[in-house]
């Protein structure tokens, strides 16, 4: 097999060793390019940049270079202020496994990633410092999709996890008394929210009676469970990591490193 000598080559030749289903394979590849930026200290493009947005051009070489592990570990503990502890070690595990692969058939010689410490699993997000009362009055002044402001203000009214919110179902919710239900057995919480979060949820639930209470723009893929699909649009359940971006993406401009707030830092209490 000839030596690649471009990261975008290695990926594809990954790939195609791995067996992977056509879906796995999609998971796969989109992890494996995300990382391509970070490589060349650039940031990944979030949302709808990301979609279409040509990875740079990285030479396989680089990944043996002290620098590029240096980048790596960077963008490791700003994943981890952005994202879920389980996405972020799959994301590393299918990069891990790549390099893995790499190194066995002599295209690199180094791990970049022997020194970056993924999350324990169950671990919280790293913490960042909650929003002020000027900023979340700006925030939630944004002009934004319906979805968004219903998300945003349920957040902040209920001071409920991010996991938890986007776990509710419809039938969780009790929009005239403005409360709400999550989890299971000893592990149900009560969330209460306010005039304005009630009546965005009305708005954003009109004429839905089931299924998951945000969703995403798009179908659900096949083999998605029902649980996390709406029954009457087929949409699926909204995920944490697209929820994360599209809040960061819109607060870039209110905050005044230009990088943008995260959910967790919404939250009220």
């Amino acid at each position: 097999m000839v030596e690649p000598v471009e990261y975008a080559v290695a990926v594809a030749r990954r790939l195609e060793a791995a067996g992977l289903s056509e879906g796995s394979r999609r998971i796969y590849r989109i992890a494996l390019v995300s990382w391509a930026w970070p490589m060349v200290g650039r940031t990944t493009p979030t949302g709808a940049a990301r979609r279409g947005a040509s990875p740079p051009v990285v030479p396989l070489n680089l990944l043996d270079d002290p620098a590029c592990a240096a980048r790596l570990r960077a963008a490791c503990a700003q994943r981890a202020t952005v994202t879920d502890p389980r996405t972020l070690n799959r994301e590393l595990s299918i990069l891990r496994g790549a390099l893995r692969w790499w190194r066995e058939q002599g295209w690199i010689s180094t791990d970049p990633l022997a020194a970056a410490e993924p999350p324990p699993p169950g671990a919280p997000a790293a913490a960042a410092a909650r929003l002020g009362g000027d900023q979340v009055r700006a925030v939630l002044a944004l002009r934004a999709p319906l979805r968004e402001q219903a998300l945003w203000h349920l957040l902040h009214d209920s001071g409920a996890s991010i996991e938890r919110v986007l776990a509710l179902n419809i039938v969780d919710l009790d929009l005239n008394r403005r409360r709400g239900r999550t989890g299971s057995g000893t592990g149900r919480a009560e969330l209460h929210w306010g005039p304005r979060t009630g009546r965005l949820l009305s708005l954003l639930l009109l004429s839905r009676t089931a299924g998951p209470v945000f969703l995403t723009d798009r179908r659900a893929p096949a083999g998605t469970p029902a649980a996390d699909r709406c029954p009457l649009t087929g949409r699926a359940r909204l995920s944490y990591r697209r929820a994360a971006e599209v809040f960061t993406d819109a607060t870039r401009a209110l905050d005044p490193s230009g990088s943008g707030w995260t959910l967790r830092q919404l939250r009220a209490g």
